[in-house]
């Protein structure tokens, strides 16, 4: 579970953002994960108050946003859900797509005062 380090990572990041802006206090940290990124939300959100735990940090709350997995077809240039539809460009029914979005994993945003 790779999860864990990541969001080790997450809240270190976090701790600079907060200290070269001078902030005292994190309510929300927001993450994007993209729907076919390599990150499970799940695993994110019970690694996360093992990182917050003995931290400025341990009030803050988690927020993820899945990011659809997004397709534009090379052939007939629709663009279309990946997962939604297995892969296969609903028009055409081929697998021969460029990714738009969906394996992102970012820091969207940090709620904090």
């Amino acid at each position: 579970m790779h999860e864990l380090s990541v969001v080790f990572e997450v809240i270190k990041t976090v701790e600079r953002v907060v200290l070269e802006n001078q902030l005292s206090e994190v309510e929300t940290i927001v993450l994007q994960v993209g729907e076919i990124s390599t990150m499970i939300p799940k695993y994110l959100e019970e690694c996360f108050p093992a990182a917050i735990d003995g931290t400025r940090f341990e009030k803050t709350k988690l927020e993820i946003e899945i990011v659809t997995a997004i397709g534009h077809c090379r052939d007939c240039g629709l663009t279309f859900k990946i997962v939604e539809n297995q892969g296969n460009c609903p028009s055409c029914i081929k697998k021969n797509w460029d990714l738009v979005s969906g394996k992102e994993f970012l820091i969207k945003e940090i709620v904090a005062y």
